[in-house]
């Protein structure tokens, strides 16, 4: 697992606590983001995740401080990152999409509006593997269509702001094309319909 995969993952636990219990934030990030071992970098069949992560020469200090601005961000995001998610998620009331669902999604569009050096196709496949890791087997699906589309939808109003490696991948975006290429709309409800209610 990538260093900042870890990073994600802790993430997610901690809103996940802040959601259900709130309390304060410095104290959540000091029990489930700082509390657990070290970011884990010593998986090799992981090296290309970490390079294209833009991690490979990162310290714990550094990952650490990444995971606390984004834990952080996503709390400040979540009434825009909620209206976005409104927006997308066709033939979805927010109160029936699964609360893990949701958290990912926040903390997926607070990372590709706020950290430029990060291509949103990296912050798309991230938060597709950490639902699918904390979710439900179609959760993978459900959220890279809301990515998708909300990134070609960034793109068309010109409002995607990547910089230096922030910037790879995001041709096919800027040309008004999602990850596979085709024009993005809104994203459908998971195949099988069921109720995912958190």
């Amino acid at each position: 697992m990538s260093s900042r995969r870890n990073a994600r993952e802790r993430v997610l636990q901690a809103l996940y606590a802040f959601e259900l219990g709130g309390g304060d934030a410095d104290v959540i990030l000091e029990r489930i983001v700082d509390g657990g071992a070290k970011f884990d970098k010593s998986d090799d069949k992981n090296a290309p995740d970490r390079a294209r992560d833009g991690d490979d020469e990162d310290s714990d200090e550094r990952i650490r401080r990444f995971a606390h601005s984004l834990f952080l961000r996503t709390l400040d995001n979540r009434d825009r990152a909620e209206e976005i998610i409104r927006r997308h998620a066709r033939n979805w009331e927010l109160s029936r999409i699964a609360l893990i669902d949701r958290l990912v999604l926040r903390m997926a569009i607070s990372e590709i509006e706020s950290f430029e050096d990060v291509p949103p196709k990296v912050s798309i496949n991230e938060a597709i593997e950490v639902a699918k890791k904390f979710s439900t087997p179609n959760s993978g699906k459900f959220v890279n269509g809301i990515l998708d589309s909300f990134v070609v939808e960034l793109a068309g109003k010109g409002a995607l702001r990547k910089s230096g490696r922030g910037l790879v991948g995001t041709e096919s975006y800027l040309s008004g094309k999602g990850s596979s290429g085709a024009t993005s709309d809104t994203a459908s409800s998971p195949d099988d319909n069921q109720d995912r209610a958190s």
